[in-house]
């Protein structure tokens, strides 16, 4: 028990010292006028806090490979999707009046089109819906599966449902996620500080 009381009697001020240098690391502040002015910014060009959206590939409805880093530079939603799912069908006409209104301003839409059948049957659905944004389906076999996944594993949440959707910004750093349907006010809410 002594030897104990011992150790511990000087492994205490090791501890001690340590915290107070933490403390003092902490607590240390340049705070220069530049770096007060800098703060009202960083939401806008300071990405630490965010992911990196990762650059991925997937075809579009002629077969044509899109890559997401095609769109650096601009705000891009993207929609994890199907055809057959009720509530991503009452998203369409609102991503459909988003691309409208915004596309202009440097706004893409992209949908991951999710288990819903061939290229040919995806464009029909488009037209029927009068889609005007890009929609992506697979390459070869599973390709929007592993995009699904990797974006579940990125962000520390699976998408176990859709739809889901993220918001990246210009720089390409996924600002926002939502799962489930939400209205055209709700995204361009958070897509306007980013045009």
């Amino acid at each position: 028990m002594t030897k104990m009381k011992i150790i511990s009697k000087k492994i205490m001020p090791i501890y001690f010292f340590k915290i107070l240098f933490l403390l003092f690391l902490v607590s240390c502040d340049s705070g220069t006028a530049k770096q007060k002015k800098a703060d009202k910014n960083i939401k806008k060009n300071e990405n630490v806090e965010f992911i990196k959206a990762p650059d991925f590939s997937l075809a579009d409805l002629d077969g044509n490979i899109i890559n997401l880093s095609d769109f650096k530079g601009k705000v891009v939603l993207l929609n994890f999707w199907g055809t057959w799912c009720g509530p991503c069908r009452r998203e369409i006409p609102d991503f459909v009046n988003l691309m409208n209104k915004h596309q202009t301003s440097g706004f893409e839409i992209l949908g991951v089109t999710l288990t819903s059948g061939p290229p040919s049957n995806i464009k029909a659905f488009s037209n029927q819906w009068n889609i005007n944004y890009t929609l992506l389906t697979d390459i070869d076999k599973n390709e929007t599966q592993r995009v699904t996944s990797l974006y579940g594993q990125v962000t520390g949440q699976p998408i176990s449902g859709i739809p889901t959707t993220f918001i990246i910004d210009r720089e390409g750093f996924i600002r926002q996620r939502y799962v489930g349907p939400r209205s055209e006010n709700i995204f361009f809410k958070d897509i306007k500080p980013l045009l």
